[in-house]
């Protein structure tokens, strides 16, 4: 009976697909193998296929790639401004907020 891994890396897996894609095993065979050590949850075979493709076409990196999206303007210094703003007033509303902090 083989060991199961709980919660790997999310590099620890693609580094997983590229290795068994550098000794050409199959994709199918590569999502087999994947489920049997890390479970039913550890990557669907559509994404396997993804990143088989993707080393194929050359990509050396198992890390994904940083993804663009808003930046956060939530900081230690607005939250502790808001939390004293409700302490001075228990009625501080939604509405109050957004027009205390725009």
């Amino acid at each position: 009976m083989l060991k199961t891994i709980a919660d790997p890396a999310d590099c620890e897996v693609s580094s997983v697909i590229r290795f068994l894609n550098a000794n050409n095993v199959k994709q199918d065979e590569t999502h087999r193998q994947l489920v049997q050590i890390y479970g039913e949850n550890v990557m669907t075979d559509g994404m396997v296929r993804k990143w088989v493709r993707q080393y194929n076409d050359g990509r050396t990196n198992v890390h994904d790639e940083a993804r663009s999206g808003r930046p956060s303007v939530v900081n230690e210094g607005l939250v502790a401004k808001v939390n004293e703003k409700i302490r001075e007033n228990r009625r501080f509303t939604i509405i109050m907020l957004r027009d205390e902090f725009p």
